[in-house]
């Protein structure tokens, strides 16, 4: 076998071992994701007959949880940052309980159209962020920092009851729809298995806000 077709074998094999690795990241990171929106979804179950009160203070547990592992690297690996992922989506799904079952009760129909809403948005920019050429990580960090205010404020307002504005809504349904074309785009292009958890979380968060932000909107 001449030297050419040993280097076209290799970077064949190369390419393959690449695209297993991406897949299987990939396959991670959305496994991650989906057993995290199965716990907020169990979370909302138990918690729909829960006070308001008790609500709002396990809203606060959520963002602080959210915030800690953010800035806390240990939060973010391995069997601790994956029993955090998932202990902050239950949480999560505990303070929303109440406020899904209004919505559920009031306005079923809204809950359907942001849920049916939020899975099309998700599909379309998952899409969009891993056929781009183009390299997005540069937009991670901001997008996140911004995402992370804007999940406190949004959550805090429908836990309150005070849902904001529709303008506030569509921005945090742009800023949540834009950081999921940056988030898949870096599993394709840079991920490896120490980020599987923090771009579950990402991913995870970026799914909740644009499914409060589109109930926000259909509801009225």
């Amino acid at each position: 076998m001449s030297d050419l077709q040993s280097s076209a074998y290799a970077a064949t094999g190369e390419q393959a071992r690449a695209r297993v690795s991406t897949s299987t990241l990939f396959g991670q990171v959305m496994f991650l994701v989906g057993i995290s929106i199965g716990f907020t979804a169990l979370g909302s179950l138990i918690g729909r007959d829960m006070a308001y009160g008790s609500a709002r203070i396990l809203s606060f547990v959520a963002i602080g949880m959210l915030f800690a592992q953010s800035f806390a690297a240990p939060l973010r690996r391995g069997a601790l940052g994956m029993t955090w992922l998932f202990g902050l989506s239950f949480i999560l799904g505990l303070s929303l309980g109440p406020v899904i079952a209004y919505y559920s009760s009031a306005n079923p129909t809204a809950v359907t159209q942001a849920a049916g809403g939020t899975a099309l948005i998700t599909l379309c920019m998952g899409a969009w962020g891993t056929a781009t050429s183009k390299d997005l990580a540069k937009w991670i960090r901001p997008l996140s920092m911004v995402m992370l205010g804007l999940f406190a404020i949004s959550l805090l307002l429908l836990v309150f009851g005070a849902a904001g504005n529709p303008l506030f809504s569509l921005v945090v349904l742009g800023v949540s729809a834009a950081l999921l074309v940056v988030d898949f785009n870096y599993i394709r292009r840079h991920a490896d298995e120490d980020d599987v958890i923090w771009l579950a979380t990402g991913i995870y968060v970026s799914i909740v806000n644009i499914f409060l932000s589109l109930l926000n909107l259909f509801s009225r």
